[in-house]
């Protein structure tokens, strides 16, 4: 495969993405949604690159502007996960279909891991024209205040109503990008991006009901199925949903790389006509 850094633009700070294509022509294309405090060059972004351009497809994973948890871009603001909101989440997905289809495909697969299978979803269920969806370890998602299976103990730990008052007392003061303190993942977050992750994050299940396009649903038996719903949203699906559960595998898939590959490569082998 071959390697190109692009740039995606956006209203505020761009997408980079790491742009990989075949060696062959090419039959198509997927994008890769990373997980919360991810990017584009860790976990499935990293090690399904030549597997999935083996098979024929452009692969491009990219940073949403909210990749990684605080940093910097070309000057000294503070940017990154502590600060992205759901809706520039979602824009940042339309973005990079978009210049996808600048380069000629319009319907790419869409792969997504935790949160970025969650935004991916949503993506998905907007956009009906989509190949394929593959999930990746995708959470509950939806009103974490209410949502019983949301995995808030997997992000947004801690007491959440103290938390949550704490935020909102930032907010009323005019500080919502003050940053604060988390006894868990994520450790560090703005006031204005932890209210908006409680209640905004798109409901993976419900948007189960708006995709027909064939979808995969990977999980890792460590992970606990009432947060990671592969069930529910097989059961909800409106279109053909395939199930697997990696054995002696974690959120991140560490050291169950190749069963991942070869069942991602193995599906869409099987499942995606040129």
């Amino acid at each position: 495969m071959r390697t190109e850094l692009i740039s995606i633009p956006t209203p505020t700070h761009p997408l980079d993405a790491a742009y990989y294509t075949p060696d062959g022509p090419s039959k198509g294309a997927a994008m890769y949604c990373h997980g919360n405090q991810m990017n584009f060059y860790v976990c499935a972004a990293r090690f399904l690159a030549p597997h999935v351009t083996a098979l024929g497809y452009d692969f491009m994973p990219f940073n949403r502007r909210g990749h990684d948890s605080v940093s910097t871009y070309d000057s000294r603001e503070c940017v990154g996960g502590a600060y992205q909101t759901v809706a520039e989440g979602i824009e940042d997905n339309d973005l990079a279909a978009k210049y996808l289809a600048n380069r000629g495909f319009s319907t790419p697969i869409v792969i997504g891991h935790s949160n970025g299978g969650v935004l991916a979803s949503e993506h998905v269920a907007r956009h009906p024209e989509t190949r394929a969806l593959i999930l990746l370890s995708a959470h509950a998602g939806g009103n974490r205040m209410t949502n019983p299976h949301a995995a808030r103990n997997f992000s947004l730990a801690g007491d959440t109503t103290a938390l949550s008052k704490e935020a909102e007392a930032l907010i009323a003061a005019g500080k919502p990008r003050q940053l604060m303190l988390i006894p868990a993942w994520w450790w560090v977050i703005s006031a204005r991006t932890f209210l908006d992750r409680l209640s905004n994050a798109p409901d993976l299940v419900e948007n189960a009901k708006r995709i027909k396009c064939p979808v995969l649903f990977i999980r890792g038996d460590q992970e606990p199925k009432e947060n990671y719903p592969a069930e529910r949203f097989q059961e909800n699906c409106a279109g053909p949903c395939e199930v697997a559960i990696i054995a002696n595998c974690d959120h991140f898939y560490v050291g169950a790389e190749d069963s991942v590959s070869k069942i991602v490569t193995d599906w869409l082998t099987r499942t995606v006509r040129e």
